[in-house]
Formats: C-alpha cells, sequence, structure tokens
C-alpha cells in the first residue's frame, strides 16, 4: 500500500449509521429514573433475533403494562430491560426475550427481523433498532462470567453485565470490519464471490480487524488474501453499526495499479469481476448480478461509484447471505 488519505471522495450517507435518539448515558446510573421512564416510556419489543411490527412493518411500540400483559400470555420468556434512550422527553427501551413459540407468529409477519425491515425505517427507529438488536445479540450469548463461569446478571440499564459470584463487570464489545471498494485506473470496480452466497450475488471485499492491526493495513491485508492486488490511494468514506452479530462496518476505496494480477483466493472467495458502469448495468438487466442488500454498506458504496441512474440501473432483489 502506496498511500493513505482522506477526505476524498465524499462521505456515504449509509443507512444503520442513522439515529436521532440521545443515549443519555448518565440516566443508566438512576435506577429510580430508569423506571418512572419505564411506566411512561415507549418500548420495543425484540424477540428471538425479531421485532415486533406494526402492519405496516414499521416499529410497534408497546407501554409497560403490554410488556406485562406479554409476560402474562404465557409466549415469552422474561426478558431483559435495556435503556436506549430519550428523545423529546420520551424514554425509548427495548425488552428482550425468547419467545417459547414464534413460528406461532410468522404467518401474520408481526415478528421481523432488522433484514427485512430495515429499508423502511426512519432515522428514530433505526437508531432504536441497531442499538437494541446489538445489546440483545450480547445479552443472550454472555449469560454466564468469563472469568469464573457463574451467572451473570444485566445492571445500568442494560449495558453491562456483573457476576453474582465475583461481582465482576462485562461490557459490550463491537468488533471492526473493514469493507473497500477497488477500483482501477479506467474507474472500473473489483467486485468478488463468496461460496456461501446465493447464485450471482457480488460484493465488495471485506473482513476483521485483526488483534495489533490498523485500519489500514488490514484493508492492504484482506484484498491482497482475497483478490491478489495491491492497493493505493486509500479514502475513507465513513462507517455503520452492522448487529449481525456485533460489528462496525469501516468503509474505504482504494485503488490497484495491478489489476491483471486479480484472482479469487480459491477459499472464501470462488469469483471475481472487473465491471464498467455499462458492464454492471447490463449484468443487472440479465441477471447475471445480483447485489448487495440496499441497506448494505457495500451496496451504498456500489451506488455512490455508479453515480447517476442507480436507482434506476441497478435495481436488483436482495440478497443475504444464510443466517
Amino acid at each position: 500500500m502506496n498511500q493513505w488519505t482522506s477526505g476524498q471522495p465524499a462521505r456515504l450517507e449509509l443507512p444503520l449509521a442513522r439515529a436521532s435518539v440521545d443515549r443519555a448515558g448518565d440516566i443508566r446510573l438512576q435506577p429510580d429514573e430508569l423506571n418512572r421512564l419505564w411506566d411512561s416510556g415507549k418500548i420495543l419489543h425484540h424477540a428471538s433475533g425479531k421485532f415486533l411490527v406494526t402492519d405496516l412493518a414499521q416499529i410497534k411500540f408497546l407501554s409497560a403494562a403490554d410488556i406485562d400483559g406479554l409476560k402474562l400470555s404465557g409466549s415469552f420468556e422474561s426478558g431483559e430491560k435495556i435503556f436506549l434512550g430519550i428523545e423529546k422527553g420520551i424514554g425509548y427501551f427495548a425488552w428482550c426475550s425468547d419467545a417459547l413459540n414464534l413460528l406461532a407468529h410468522e404467518e401474520d409477519q408481526s415478528y421481523q427481523s432488522l433484514r427485512a425491515i430495515g429499508d423502511g425505517l426512519s432515522d428514530l427507529e433505526m437508531g432504536l433498532a441497531v442499538h437494541a438488536q446489538a445489546l440483545a445479540n450480547w445479552h443472550h450469548a454472555h449469560q454466564f462470567c468469563a472469568r469464573c463461569g457463574a451467572r451473570t446478571t444485566a445492571g445500568n440499564g442494560g449495558t453491562l453485565r456483573k457476576c453474582d459470584q465475583d461481582a465482576s463487570e462485562h461490557y459490550p464489545r463491537t468488533d471492526p470490519a473493514i469493507i473497500v471498494l477497488i477500483k482501477d485506473k479506467d474507474d472500473r470496480v473489483l467486485l468478488g464471490r463468496q461460496k456461501v452466497w446465493p447464485e450471482h450475488r457480488f460484493s465488495c471485499f471485506a473482513g476483521f480487524v485483526e488483534p495489533g492491526e490498523s485500519f489500514e493495513h488490514c484493508v492492504a491485508r484482506e484484498v491482497g488474501e482475497e483478490a491478489g492486488v495491491d492497493v493505493a490511494d486509500v479514502y475513507y468514506l465513513g462507517s455503520q453499526p452492522w448487529p449481525f452479530p456485533a460489528s462496525i462496518m469501516i468503509a474505504f476505496e482504494a485503488r490497484t495499479n495491478n489489476p491483471q494480477a486479480a484472482r479469487p483466493d480459491g477459499q472464501e472467495i470462488e469469483q471475481i469481476r472487473w465491471f464498467s458502469r455499462e458492464e454492471m448495468k447490463q449484468a443487472v438487466l440479465d441477471k447475471s448480478l445480483l447485489l448487495p442488500p440496499v441497506m448494505s454498506v457495500a451496496r451504498k458504496m456500489i451506488e455512490a461509484w455508479y453515480g447517476n441512474g442507480a436507482n434506476v440501473d441497478l435495481v436488483s432483489g436482495q440478497s443475504w447471505r444464510p443466517e
């Protein structure tokens, strides 16, 4: 990698980075105030990885009395109360639980995943949903102390877990991952296909930052490993949380001076393709190219490169990888 730069091109506006809620961290340490806000607040229900939604696939907000009703119904285990923040004096919370029988709600579509509803959420709903999803995933996976193995209990509005045995405190972690759009001197872009993806799905190159590694070195390493090319002129584009289960995606654009060296690694990446804008338009049209989901970082990077007409020329079905 020859150069690390910032400031160009323009920063991306990324869907999951939208939020309008004050997280109000000071209130997490005030149990009486948390209880007051809970009793008068708006609560979203996150159950077994899905959100309770309205008929229009928007987040459905409940009251504390509604949550009590859910508990009494016998459909859900006891859940975790998570404080998400304040907006215009209203306290927002998530009640995160595991459904005893979420299959009973599949026919009426009352519970939907963030992947399914994300494209239509407001800034308020998106900020709340991403926050709730990430913390719900963490609470579900950290029921026991990493030091002694004893059970842990949620505290501080759901922002930590405390060991019942040794009183050690455990906090959520976010895994940083880079994602990069590779271009050549002719302004073509290089996309790769993972073996586990749906047929014809191609996307940008991405990977987790390893311990002791900087973002820029991770960009060079991942691109070299997966696509076989060198990178230069690396530009930061933006970032957005990706709670599937606990990542933040840091987006970059980079140029390669040896496009002829491009080749898939044969392990994770099984195919790579260079695209001009006209070639991408035609590939989408003839269905030989399936682009990443609309709310993904990769999709926004590709659309920003394509420019005018992306919302018309690059329309393709959603293509989530298997969960």
